[in-house]
Order: C-alpha cells, then structure tokens, then sequence
C-alpha cells in the first residue's frame, strides 16, 4: 500500500534510520559506536546468552561480534565465562561497570523517542505501537512459512 510518495516498508526503514542517527547523535559523547551499544542493550535483555546466539539476535556474523566483544571486555564492560559443560561456548554477561552506561544510553533512548513522537496525543501513541506490533506478528507468521514457487518466479 502506498500512502502518497512513501510506502510502509521505506517509511519504517526511513524513521528507523532516522532515530538511529539522532541517537548517535547524542550517544557518540559516551565513546560508543553504534554497534557497542546495540550489544550492550541486546546483552542487558540476554545475560548468559553464548555469542553465536547473540550475533543471531543482533543480525552479525559471529567473527564481527567477537571484535565489538573484544573492545568492550577491554573497557571492562563484558565478560565472557565459559559454559559449564561446554568448553569451546562462551558466555556473555554484563559488568557491574556496565551498568551506569547503559542507564545512560536508556536515557538517550527515551530523549530520542520523546522527540520521535513529539506532538501525538498518548491515544495515537498506543494505538500507533499497537499497529506497529500487529505488522510485525503478521511478518513473523509470513516469514515462518514458504514462499510459493509462483511468488518467487514473479508469475
């Protein structure tokens, strides 16, 4: 559906990639990249998570998630300890030394947002995240099931 110029999918892609920049914007004084802070949240929601699970999740391959891991174990904000039964997976976990950044990236988060939907009444706002969940349910149900073939060859 195409609503005048823009369609859904290039409108969220555009948003999206907008409030990522004001983000940076504003997160870059605290000496992270874009890519640091987005484990630093992922890892806050999956503590003990190994890093292929992690790297699945944040949509990286593996060996680029083991560098941004390096970088931020050698600030003293991750750790990785090794699986109990399992010597060659490693586990990821927070630092208590973490913790204040991440309060502050939360913070910038809510900053970005506010911006984001500066203007709407709160009704719009809760009726706009309810749309925007109900797409992404109907994409996870699309996704979990095969394409016809007829799709595929455009017929």
């Amino acid at each position: 559906m195409s609503t005048g110029s823009a369609t859904v999918g290039f409108l969220l892609h555009d948003i999206a990639r907008m409030m990522r920049k004001r983000f940076e914007q504003r997160a870059s004084s605290l000496g992270f990249t874009r890519s640091q802070w987005q484990v630093l949240v992922h890892l806050a929601k999956n503590e003990g998570i190994h890093q292929a699970g992690l790297a699945d999740i944040l949509e990286v391959e593996p060996i680029s998630l083991v560098r941004i891991l390096d970088r931020l174990a050698a600030r003293g904000l991750v750790e990785r300890r090794q699986h109990p039964t399992d010597r060659r997976v490693w586990l990821l976990y927070l630092t208590p030394a973490a913790h204040p950044s991440l309060s502050l990236l939360r913070e910038i988060g809510e900053v970005t947002r506010a911006e984001t939907l500066a203007g709407l009444p709160d009704e719009d706002q809760v009726r706009l995240v309810t749309m925007l969940n109900r797409l992404k349910s109907n994409l996870v149900v699309a996704c979990a099931s095969p394409v016809d073939a007829k799709e595929v060859s455009h017929g």
